[in-house]
């Protein structure tokens, strides 16, 4: 299967959520993320990894704040608070969320 971003951009805008799912297999799902001005994620039951497809801001991770752009790899476990701040306002990620509840086990 392939999924082409603006492909997956069309069918988000038309969708007018903030989010929208794109594929599942097993524990693993994928999903378009575009938040609008405010980030209001809470944690996750599953592990989670953001790719940045476009724009740059901060991220919020477990109480650390990092900048980020496009083509960036960000990982949040399970539970931990997470969320992006002062996004540029062309800012979109993939998420994908992956493994059991409660997260991987290290």
């Amino acid at each position: 299967m392939k999924v082409a971003v603006k492909d997956a951009l069309l069918q988000l805008k038309d969708s007018k959520n903030l989010f929208l799912p794109l594929f599942n297999h097993g524990s693993l799902q994928i999903e378009i993320y575009k938040p609008d001005k405010i980030d209001h994620q809470r944690p996750h039951t599953q592990d989670e990894v953001y790719i940045v497809i476009s724009g740059k801001g901060e991220f919020l991770n477990n109480g650390i704040i990092t900048n980020f752009a496009a083509g960036d790899f960000l990982f949040v476990p399970a539970g931990i608070e997470h969320r992006f701040l002062n996004f540029s306002s062309d800012f979109v990620t993939w998420a994908i969320f992956y493994g059991p509840q409660g997260g991987e086990q290290p």
